[in-house]
């Protein structure tokens, strides 16, 4: 009998028990793994104090931050660029993510396809652009790149407006960004 209620008791426990989220590569609303909308550029060198920060130009005179910010993992992995606000205190503008590791809750990641996009998110638009189309969501900043090299021929080199159903779902995204401007 008591060994029962013991094993009850440390059934209980463990169902409990929280298990530890790990969010340094889940992308939600307002953050990408570690950083969010108010994380400022000072502060990356904390954030990513295990990784390596490679800056594109040093600081300015002004102590503006530089163009772009490249962050590798210590083993050489490419995570992120970042391209910070002009600000008197500079603020992250945009991400370019690169580890496919970074992924939405709903699965989507940069070796993803336009399928998963269409499947998995919400796309409020599309907009085409020389090279490339760019793919926006209802209710979030990030967004997709797709080259024009993977549409159909006839699409390629037409200027006109692409609609979403002309995207094929085997389209490999090109860019995975987030604009925080």
């Amino acid at each position: 009998m008591r060994t029962a209620i013991g094993l009850c008791f440390l059934l209980f426990l463990f169902c409990t028990c929280k298990k530890e989220v790990d969010n340094s590569f889940s992308i939600s609303k307002d953050r990408i793994g570690l950083l969010t909308k108010t994380t400022s550029i000072a502060q990356l060198d904390s954030i990513f104090a295990n990784d390596s920060i490679v800056r594109s130009g040093a600081l300015m005179k002004e102590q503006t931050a530089s163009e772009k910010i490249e962050i590798f993992e210590k083993g050489g992995a490419h995570l992120l660029s970042i391209s910070p606000t002009n600000d008197s205190v500079p603020m992250i503008e945009n991400i370019r993510i690169y580890d496919p590791r970074y992924s939405t809750v709903e699965g989507v990641t940069v070796i993803s396809t336009f399928k998963d996009i269409k499947d998995k998110l919400l796309v409020k638009k599309v907009i085409t652009s020389m090279n490339n189309v760019v793919i926006l969501l209802k209710d979030s900043d990030l967004y997709f790149t797709i080259s024009k090299d993977e549409l159909p021929a006839e699409l390629r080199f037409n200027n006109s407006d692409i609609d979403m159903v002309q995207i094929p779902d085997k389209a490999k995204i090109k860019y995975m960004m987030i604009g925080w401007n």
